[in-house]
């Protein structure tokens, strides 16, 4: 894509983050970029070394639900530079560690260093027992993005490498079809939506790579009751919000419509739920430590009160707490793997 082509957004952002050049494979741009993902924004996994402690806590219900078979195998979608599986792996008590299998799924290069436990693989595995755990992942499955033009039609937004936008023709065929259906837009100028036709395929795909256990995707969401009037593309480059600009220097995404994915699958039992109720089902709570213990041992208060802190930013409500997680079992029961943790519409 050259500065002055246009295309839709989906094809914009499939070149910007995969393409040679793109985002997530081109690793020589900058300094943050050798980085990886975490070079430019931080995620639950980056935050602190217990969202890797909570998943672990979850693959061994996930476990324990299955009756502990010979092999067990843990999915990490979109895994960066693999600080997820690898934090997963270490996480696990030994005896569960030796019996199970960590595949890591990435577009870009085994990074040096990595676990030699770990596999790295380019596209999701088939035939999985255990737990797949997409992280951050389906916010970057390319969108098309389509805008109201004044006489209240939906049109396809095009764009080119520099970011500059126009109207294109009238949305059509599929894309028409999924925001007839998951995100219809008032004949309104200005309102915006982005179709997830691809997200919904990719992650029944991946879904359809369990034979038995869970999978889940966490992401900032949103469902029918709550679609944003005007869209969410965004960038990120270094830390910060920028403008998405589909040249490969930032990386692009937009929040994503976890209950049209549910639907996808086609499989019974999935559910939408809050990252702050997950976790905390999972053990997490940044509740302060007793006073008490400052005084009989300032040490482990030091300690506890750091795990307390980060425990509280994975779950602050207005930030990553704020994650949904959609859950979908096969062969498992969601709601007995996180008890007491009610669904996305009741919160």
């Amino acid at each position: 894509m050259t500065t002055g082509d246009w295309c839709g957004w989906r094809d914009a952002m499939e070149i910007a983050l995969y393409g040679p050049e793109g985002f997530y494979r081109d690793s020589s741009r900058t300094p943050a970029a050798a980085r990886g993902p975490a070079g430019h924004f931080r995620t639950s996994v980056h935050a602190s070394p217990l969202f890797a402690a909570a998943v672990a806590r979850l693959l061994g219900r996930v476990d324990t639900e299955l009756g502990h078979p010979a092999e067990l195998t843990f999915v990490d979608m979109a895994a960066g530079r693999g600080e997820l599986a690898a934090g997963v792996l270490a996480a696990l008590p030994p005896a569960v560690a030796a019996r199970t299998r960590v595949r890591a799924v990435e577009v870009a290069g085994r990074p040096a260093g990595l676990d030699e436990r770990i596999e790295w693989l380019a596209e999701p595995p088939r035939g999985v027992t255990g737990l797949l755990f997409a992280n951050e992942w389906l916010d970057n499955v390319p969108v098309e993005v389509a805008e109201v033009d004044a006489e209240g039609v939906a049109r396809r937004v095009l764009v080119r490498a520099d970011g500059t936008e126009r109207l294109g023709g009238p949305v059509g065929g599929a894309d028409a079809e999924w925001l007839a259906r998951w995100w219809p837009l008032p004949a309104e100028e200005g309102r915006r939506a982005e179709s997830g036709v691809l997200r919904d395929t990719a992650w029944a795909s991946a879904v359809a790579g369990l034979d038995r256990g869970l999978a889940v995707a966490v992401d900032y969401a949103h469902t029918a009751a709550d679609r944003p009037p005007y869209g969410t593309l965004t960038g990120f480059r270094e830390g910060r919000e920028v403008r998405p600009v589909p040249d490969g220097s930032c990386d692009v995404t937009a929040h994503v419509a976890l209950d049209a994915c549910a639907t996808a699958c086609a499989r019974p039992g999935a559910r939408i739920v809050r990252q702050r109720a997950a976790l905390h089902s999972l053990g997490l709570s940044g509740a302060r430590p007793p006073l008490t213990l400052a005084s009989t041992d300032p040490a482990a208060y030091v300690r506890a009160l750091a795990g307390a802190g980060e425990a509280a930013e994975l779950t602050a409500p207005d930030g990553l707490g704020g994650f949904a997680w959609l859950l979908q079992p096969v062969g498992t029961d969601a709601r007995a793997l996180l008890v007491d943790v009610p669904d996305h519409e009741e919160q």
